[in-house]
C-alpha cells in the first residue's frame, strides 16, 4: 500500500532572513561602487588632489572623527534640519487641512503653492541671507521653505481624498469640528502627510548643504567648503559620503518604515 503524499505550503522565510536579504540587496550596489572607484583610481593613476582613492578618504574620515570636527558638523546640520522641518510641519499641516475643507481657500492658494513649490529650497538662499544675515536664521528659513510647500500640498491632497460620505457619516453622528479633525481628517490625510514629510526632507537636506556652504561657519556643507579652500579633496569626498550615508539612514530606518506603517494603519480610512 502506497503511503499518501504529504502536501503543505512551503515554509516561508523568516523575518530576519528577509531583513538580511533586503540589507544585502541594498548594500551590494554601494559595495560595487566602492570597488569600481578604487579600481578606477589605481588604473588611471589620477592625482590625489584631483580625485583621491578609498584609503585617503578613509584616513581623512578617521582624522575628523578623532579630532571631533565630524561630530560638530553633523550635530549642527541635524539640529538645523530637524528644527526647520518641525516648524514647516506645524504650519503646513493646518494650512493644508484648511485648504482641504475650504474650496475657496484651496482655489485661491493652490496656484501660489504650485508657483512657490519650484522655488523652495536652494533658490531662497540669496534672499534669505539678505533678510536674516549669514547664520542660523537664513538656513532655517531655507529648510522651512523646502518642507512647507510639499507638506501643505500633500495634506491638501490627503484631506481632499477622504470620501465625502465618510465626513457626512461622522457629522450625522454628532462629530463637531474638533472631533472631525481628530477622528476623520487627520487620520485620513496622514499617509499623504508622511509622504510629504519624506519628500520635503529630501529637498531640505539638499537645501541645507547648499545653504551651509554660504551662510554659516559650521555644518556639513561648511565642512565641504572649508576643505576646498585647503585643497583637501579627500575630505571633500569623505564629507559627500557622510552626507549620503546620513540621508540613507534617515530615509531607510525612519522615514520609509514610518510611511509604510502609516499607510498600513490609516490607508483604509481613505478608501
Amino acid at each position: 500500500m502506497t503511503a499518501p503524499a504529504v502536501t503543505g505550503a512551503s515554509p516561508r522565510p523568516s523575518a530576519a532572513l528577509k531583513r538580511l536579504t533586503g540589507a544585502v540587496t541594498f548594500l551590494l550596489p554601494l559595495v560595487v561602487l566602492v570597488i569600481v572607484w578604487e579600481a578606477a583610481v589605481r588604473i588611471t593613476q589620477v592625482h590625489p588632489g584631483v580625485f583621491p582613492g578609498v584609503g585617503a578618504v578613509m584616513k581623512a574620515g578617521a582624522e575628523s572623527i578623532r579630532d571631533g570636527s565630524l561630530w560638530m558638523h553633523v550635530g549642527a546640520s541635524m539640529g538645523r534640519v530637524m528644527l526647520g522641518t518641525v516648524l514647516a510641519i506645524l504650519v503646513g499641516v493646518p494650512l493644508g487641512v484648511l485648504m482641504g475643507v475650504s474650496p475657496a481657500v484651496s482655489t485661491f492658494l493652490t496656484p501660489l503653492f504650485r508657483f512657490f513649490s519650484v522655488l523652495a529650497g536652494i533658490a531662497w538662499i540669496p534672499i534669505a541671507t539678505l533678510w536674516f544675515g549669514y547664520g542660523f536664521g537664513a538656513i532655517i528659513f531655507v529648510i522651512f521653505n523646502a518642507v512647507f510647500f510639499v507638506v501643505a500640498y500633500n495634506t491638501l491632497l490627503g484631506v481632499s481624498g477622504i470620501p465625502i460620505t465618510l465626513r457626512n457619516a461622522a457629522a450625522s453622528l454628532g462629530a463637531g469640528p474638533w472631533t472631525m479633525l481628530r477622528e476623520v481628517l487627520l487620520p485620513g490625510a496622514l499617509p499623504n502627510i508622511v509622504t510629504g514629510i519624506r519628500t520635503g526632507l529630501g529637498f531640505a537636506w539638499r537645501g541645507l548643504i547648499a545653504a551651509e556652504m554660504i551662510a554659516t561657519n559650521v555644518g556639513l556643507g561648511y565642512m565641504l567648503f572649508l576643505a576646498r579652500d585647503f585643497y583637501r579633496t579627500e575630505l571633500i569626498v569623505f564629507g559627500m559620503v557622510v552626507i549620503g550615508i546620513l540621508w540613507l539612514l534617515i530615509d531607510r530606518l525612519i522615514l520609509a518604515p514610518l510611511e509604510r506603517r502609516t499607510i498600513e494603519r490609516w490607508g483604509l480610512v481613505r478608501s
